[in-house]
């Protein structure tokens, strides 16, 4: 069984249904990207792995190392070692971005009623700071507050590699960044893999392939209302890149006018579709 394991997920914000059947399988040292057009449902998919309440799971199962995930709290989930860095991170005014991180990094330690000590946190603190070329200001500074958008991208991947999660979902990090801020990130990221040995995976939320020319996944996944329709390597986004989601589009009507019993399995070009 891989380490996260998404069997026929359906989800539905009140009468909406979004997700319509995923199934993704992702392992520890891998790196997946999944993208898709605007609705497919791809940042739903990452905000009810981390167990975002205003999602409703109404039928399928995820296990994470063979539990339950979806019966796990979001701070459980934390603490074993899932982390999301959000499309749009929120401002925190009043708490600086080092009591935020160690008191994240107390909880993922496992430190019961108190902190992590204070000359421990900081030497790690100023090691991911000059490992990510991060501004030495940002720690003093409020969560977010008066960031530009590159910074607060920035904190994000900071959060993670203080906290060292085994796998993380990136939802559209790399949005509203130009090209310098994203390599930036693609290097924090790869960075963290690397020194990670095998013991991260990576899940990357993306409308553009420019990223994942940085990081380049070991699988890429198209989700088109609501389901994942096409899997394959890196050359799969490049020739999105070329050719946009049209022949994707033509391809997934040509297989939704087929499936007709439940089990089936259905291909049009790269386009294929198993009936739940």
């Amino acid at each position: 069984m891989a380490d996260l394991d998404i069997r026929d997920l359906h989800v539905q914000v009140e009468e909406k249904v979004i997700l319509k059947g995923v199934n993704l399988q992702l392992s520890v040292g891998e790196i997946h990207a999944i993208m898709g057009p605007n609705g497919s449902g791809k940042s739903t998919l990452a905000n009810v792995l981390m167990g975002n309440p205003f999602y409703q799971v109404t039928s399928g199962e995820v296990f994470y190392k063979g539990e339950d995930l979806l019966a796990m709290a979001p701070d459980e989930r934390a603490r074993k070692g899932l982390f999301i860095a959000f499309q749009y991170p929120v401002s925190i005014t009043g708490v600086t971005m080092a009591s935020f991180l160690r008191a994240a990094v107390s909880a993922r330690r496992g430190y019961k009623q108190e902190l992590m000590p204070v000359a421990e946190f900081s030497k790690l603190l100023r090691s991911k700071v000059e490992a990510l070329k991060i501004d030495p200001e940002v720690p003093g500074r409020y969560v977010n507050d008066g960031f530009s958008g590159g910074e607060k991208k920035r904190a994000e991947i900071l959060q993670m590699a203080m906290l060292e999660p085994q796998i993380a979902f990136m939802d559209e990090t790399d949005s509203g960044l130009d090209i310098d801020s994203v390599k930036v990130v693609a290097d924090g990221i790869l960075r963290m893999y690397d020194e990670a040995r095998g013991g991260m995976g990576v899940l990357m939320i993306t409308h553009y392939s420019r990223i994942l020319q940085f990081l380049r996944p070991h699988h890429v996944h198209i989700m088109y209302d609501g389901r994942i329709v096409v899997s394959g390597g890196p050359e799969l986004a490049e020739e999105l890149e070329q050719h946009g989601y049209e022949g994707i589009r033509q391809q997934f009507e040509v297989v939704a006018s087929e499936v007709q019993e439940d089990g089936a399995v259905r291909r049009a070009g790269k386009v294929f579709w198993v009936v739940h």
